[in-house]
């Protein structure tokens, strides 16, 4: 997928120079942090600092198990027009509150220094023991806007509307495409029917990502998370129904459509992926995909496309000091299934076979290119206790938590403040099961996963709060282990 023209190329080179020079001293990982909303970015985020910080418990990460990480501490970040990321207050939230933090709605960025003793003669003498990880969150709905730098304003129309006419779409699209066979594109352009045009397809947006149906392929992502710019022209589009005889007049509505198009690329696409993303070294995605698992076949084709998108944005190769200033490569891309505490641990490994059936092609693609690529299930912070009950005669593997308040299994609604064990369901151990045709619908009883709230903190021998995870450690030992040698 070309993004990038010989300018945007010249740019890439001129900033990996200056990069490069800066980390020659100091040895630097840009850490990306995706994943489509509900996916648990800023939970992994923040417990990754506070395992890091504080001393929690990370067997699997070499560094850590063989006594060589010495501490990390959090330094003032090196981008200063980003936001940062607010940790303070996410694991304040998590600990004193017992309440998930807010989503990711923009981009942030934190810098944490690791500092460790090295192993070797090249680590010992010449590169030091310190590296610092810049870890960079930013919501995957702004992925899935990348490809759009490649497309036209009549492809993308064409494209959008025939994607809305599937199966698990039409019935919720139906407002908006009542409302599009009335549009006449060549028709003067008229702010206040731009504005309809708009309106009623983010609405159409909005109710694709409900818990109802959890699809996600849904560019523009601006139009769900637009910040600063709601309201704006350059959000003020959608698409329009267009024929290939279409006359087009410069004050046609088609043609502002199509001017605000293209400036949502230049104004939106483009400085992301200049600013951010191709400055990238390694990436995680996260996957929630138990939420898609209620939803049912439709929900997890759609989270598959979305990703395979995602991961197609990627710039994906072995790097070298040379390819480090001529070219930024991710070098590594884990596939993160999250809420793995939300299953008893014997379905751990058949969550982990869903994410990476949901992104085999693309992360074959990856492969070859020289990136390593690999998939698990985790939890960055585990919100459950497992429990066995005997019944019938067959042992069932229970979760145990509190669930958030409002969340429901058939007419049960809990309040937030009682403890329950429950029999979430079983996995198949053929993923292809969960994928096979749009209308055979899963029962709605077959899978129970809901939302529980953040355990009450353990305290460790340091006096410290300790956040209980699983495979945390496993994920940062791929990331980052080969940096702290």
């Amino acid at each position: 997928m070309k993004l990038t023209d010989i300018w945007d190329e010249t740019r890439l080179v001129l900033d990996g120079i200056a990069a490069y020079a800066g980390e020659t001293l100091e040895p630097t990982i840009r850490l990306g942090v995706t994943g489509l909303s509900g996916a648990g970015k800023t939970v992994f985020i923040t417990s990754l600092i506070h395992n890091l910080v504080s001393g929690g418990r990370l067997p699997l990460l070499d560094a850590a198990a063989e006594g060589r990480l010495h501490r990390a501490y959090l330094r003032p970040q090196p981008d200063d027009n980003v936001p940062r990321f607010d940790y303070e207050r996410h694991i304040k939230d998590i600990i004193e509150n017992r309440i998930w933090p807010e989503g990711t709605k923009r981009i942030s960025q934190l810098r944490l220094t690791l500092e460790f003793e090295p192993v070797g003669f090249w680590g010992r003498n010449i590169r030091g023991g310190k590296l610092n990880l810049d870890i960079i969150d930013y919501p995957g709905e702004w992925l899935l806007d990348l490809p759009l730098l490649n497309l036209s304003y009549a492809d993308w129309s064409k494209q959008t509307i025939a994607t809305s006419q599937h199966a698990a779409r039409k019935q919720i699209a139906k407002p908006w495409h009542e409302l599009l066979e009335k549009i006449d594109p060549s028709a003067p352009a008229d702010e206040a029917q731009a504005r309809q045009c708009a309106e009623q397809f983010t609405t159409y947006l909005r109710k694709c990502r409900g818990e109802k149906f959890s699809l996600n392929a849904l560019p523009p992502g601006r139009f769900l998370m637009p910040g600063d710019l709601e309201g704006s022209p350059a959000l003020t589009f959608a698409p329009l129904i267009i024929n290939d005889r279409q006359v087009q007049d410069r004050n046609s509505l088609l043609a502002m459509m199509e001017r605000r198009f293209e400036s949502y690329k230049s104004v939106v696409v483009k400085p992301f992926f200049l600013d951010h993303f191709a400055r990238l070294d390694r990436q995680i995605i996260l996957v929630d995909a138990l939420t898609a698992l209620n939803a049912g076949p439709d929900a997890l084709q759609d989270m598959e496309t979305a990703l395979t998108d995602i991961l197609r944005c990627f710039r994906p190769g072995k790097n070298s000091w040379l390819s480090s200033i001529l070219a930024r490569r991710v070098d590594r891309i884990l596939v993160a299934a999250t809420k793995a505490d939300h299953l008893h641990h014997d379905d751990h490994d058949r969550l982990e076979a869903i994410a990476k059936r949901m992104t085999v092609k693309a992360t074959e693609r990856a492969s070859i290119a020289g990136a390593q690529v690999e998939a698990l299930a985790l939890s960055a912070i585990r919100a459950t206790r497992e429990a066995n009950v005997n019944q019938n005669g067959e042992d069932l593997g229970l979760v145990a938590g509190t669930p958030v308040d409002g969340q429901k299994i058939g007419r049960k609604r809990f309040d937030g403040d009682k403890e329950t064990a429950l029999f979430p369901g079983d996995l198949p151990e053929d993923p292809d099961h969960l994928f096979e045709a749009s209308g055979k619908k899963v029962k709605p009883e077959k899978f129970r996963f809901v939302r529980f709230r953040p355990p009450a903190p353990e305290i460790g021998p340091g006096g410290q709060p300790i956040l209980p995870h699983i495979r945390l450690d496993r994920a940062l030992d791929f990331l980052i282990s080969d940096q702290l040698l």
